[in-house]
């Protein structure tokens, strides 16, 4: 009887039989996690990836790019003419760790404090977030978010919660209007949208039941 093969493992490994370290040794690089929150919001170009992950540099990204590619988080595809341009989109198992960067960035919620003079922000990182903060609502339907920053929009209810960068293609269900103090605290549920309004901190418009929810919460 043959003997199975030894099981073959990045020589980053922990070697521990483990399921949080073989997790590990698919994200825990720096970094890593990073590349997925940009890629949670759509296919991205490598410049575009580039861009919004400043302090990264070209060969890093590269690497972590292949390094995932490796582990089936991500795939690289080509556009369509007149586009020659490649993108990287996530895997479904890439994508299955959106519970764990809304996890992590609701973990990490109280360290946002008054934002240092060196610090960089998107408007599409508080999506995710957000996105967790507005769960529960009996309500589906798209949300558009806008930020002093920029816009991004979300995909509520209905069990297929979503995110995406800038304004929704289609027209949106509810349209919000905030700055991202207020975005933070509606994320961490110290406010609702509806007390938002109330207070004159959020500009909420649109008409359907989605929007009535928010209104109401």
């Amino acid at each position: 009887m043959g003997r199975t093969p030894p099981v073959t493992r990045s020589r980053r490994s922990y070697d521990q039989y483990c399921a949080a370290a073989r997790a590990l040794d698919a994200v825990g690089d720096r970094w890593t996690l990073l590349i997925v929150r940009e890629l949670l919001v759509g296919p991205r170009r490598y410049t575009d990836l580039h861009a919004d992950l400043p302090g990264v540099s070209t060969d890093v990204l590269a690497s972590r790019l292949k390094d995932m590619e490796r582990e089936g988080l991500t795939t690289r595809r080509r556009l369509p003419p007149p586009s020659a341009a490649y993108v990287y989109e996530l895997t479904e198992r890439g994508r299955a760790l959106l519970p764990v960067l809304q996890a992590l960035a609701t973990w990490g919620a109280p360290a946002l404090q008054e934002r240092a003079p060196t610090d960089a922000v998107r408007a599409h990182w508080f999506a995710l977030p957000l996105l967790r903060g507005l769960a529960g609502l009996g309500a589906e339907g798209v949300v558009e978010v806008c930020l002093d920053e920029g816009a991004f929009h979300l995909r509520v209810g209905g069990g297929a919660e979503s995110c995406g960068d800038g304004p929704s293609l289609a027209a949106p269900d509810v349209r919000l209007v905030l700055d991202s103090e207020t975005c933070v605290e509606v994320s961490r549920g110290a406010l609702t949208v509806g007390e938002g309004v109330r207070a004159g901190r959020i500009e909420l418009s649109g008409d359907g039941v989605l929007a009535k929810v928010l209104r109401e919460s």
